[in-house]
């Protein structure tokens, strides 16, 4: 069952009447609980390709739809959707807010969206991602590459969502802890029955991490790769 379908996705950036199509008529589909690759040089467009997807980037054109829920050009996601898309950065220092200790950063989603037994369930996503729950008193700068990691993929998971993007997940982080999140990465995805968007540079995560793939060069789709594709490369 198709989870996430893009159909002749355009992105344009540019000011004023100078434009340039930095993603050019990409469609792809991605089954429910598999972990679809997009991989491909820095430029090529996959990480635009993931910000659209996830809503930081309404400026598109073409189809984007998790289940039967579109998504809408110019657009914030909003509402049950929201929930259901959640991105992991590439960057884990700068996308957790320097002056707020981890509790703050996790617990915050769930103020928002006024849920119960904050505390109790802050602990539980850092029990699953392997750290202690007194880390909750701690701010990111306190904590190592790899740990902040581990803290941005517990917000990713706190609202339990049906998609988690997950752009260039270890390639800020030291080589020996990279396999360590990857495989958590499968755990997690395992034991919550999630999907998975990843885009990444490297031929070794992909093929490590993902069911199918889809190689990009210059805002285009250059090939379309099966599991043994990926094995053989």
């Amino acid at each position: 069952m198709s989870l996430l379908h893009v159909e002749n996705l355009n992105i344009s950036f540019g000011i004023e009447n100078e434009f340039r199509r930095v993603v050019q008529d990409v469609s792809f589909c991605v089954q429910e609980g598999e972990t679809f690759g997009l991989i491909g040089p820095s430029g090529c467009g996959k990480t635009t390709v993931l910000r659209a997807v996830g809503g930081l980037n309404t400026d598109w054109t073409g189809t984007i739809r998790l289940g039967a829920e579109p998504l809408r050009p110019g657009h914030k996601i909003t509402g049950p959707l929201r929930d259901d898309i959640q991105m992991v950065f590439q960057d884990p220092y700068s996308a957790l807010h320097p002056r707020h200790r981890v509790a703050r950063i996790l617990g915050e989603p769930l103020v928002v969206r006024r849920v119960e037994g904050i505390a109790a369930k802050v602990a539980k996503a850092l029990d699953e991602v392997g750290l202690p729950a007194q880390i909750a008193q701690r701010y990111p700068h306190q904590l190592s590459g790899g740990q902040r990691q581990r803290i941005a993929i517990a917000r990713g998971l706190l609202l339990k969502p049906r998609l988690v993007l997950l752009d260039e997940p270890t390639s800020a982080l030291d080589v020996s802890i990279q396999a360590e999140i990857l495989n958590l990465l499968n755990d997690l995805k395992a034991s919550h029955n999630m999907t998975f968007v990843l885009v990444s540079h490297d031929p070794g995560v992909i093929g490590h991490m993902c069911d199918r793939a889809i190689r990009m060069q210059g805002g285009r789709i250059q090939a379309t790769l099966d599991r043994a594709d990926l094995a053989a490369r």
